[in-house]
């Protein structure tokens, strides 16, 4: 089904995401450009996090579990394999585990790293540009530098 949506080899140029992992996870969202943003893929697997409040408490943010969870699941599994062979998602992981203020446990650094796949599985379907390692790494896109 990738090869007729002609999504294999953008999806496949995230590395560590096998086609089965990235067809498990597009059967769960379908049309990605349905989505107003990455932001809102991550939402509807119901792996953003969110502050419980109530008057003048504030509880920990906690991932919402709300949405769909074979979705959430898809997702999952594709972390393992990204952080077997893809770089920049396990750098991501060590600095999230390691860090000195705000150490997330291993399975919530997990999460988060499966929240940045499916962002970037988002923009890598969206704009139908395949994955660069460097924007991923650091967040921005590539900026022409004109000489004055």
């Amino acid at each position: 089904m990738l090869d007729e949506l002609g999504l294999t080899e953008l999806v496949t140029s995230i590395d560590g995401l096998s086609p089965v992992g990235a067809a498990a996870i597009l059967a769960e969202t379908g049309d990605l450009t349905r989505f107003t943003s990455a932001r809102a893929v991550v939402k509807h697997a119901g792996l953003a996090p969110r502050e419980r409040r109530s008057g003048t408490f504030t509880g920990r943010a906690r991932v919402t579990g709300a949405g769909r969870p074979l979705l959430r699941a898809a997702a999952w599994r594709a972390v393992w394999g990204c952080l077997q062979t893809n770089r920049v998602y396990a750098a991501r992981y060590r600095h999230l585990t390691t860090r000195e203020t705000n150490k997330l446990s291993p399975t919530q650094a997990q999460t988060a790293i499966a929240g940045a796949i499916l962002r970037q599985l988002h923009y890598v379907v969206t704009h139908r540009q395949v994955w660069d390692p460097v924007v991923a790494a650091h967040g921005t896109r590539t900026v022409e530098v004109v000489a004055a």
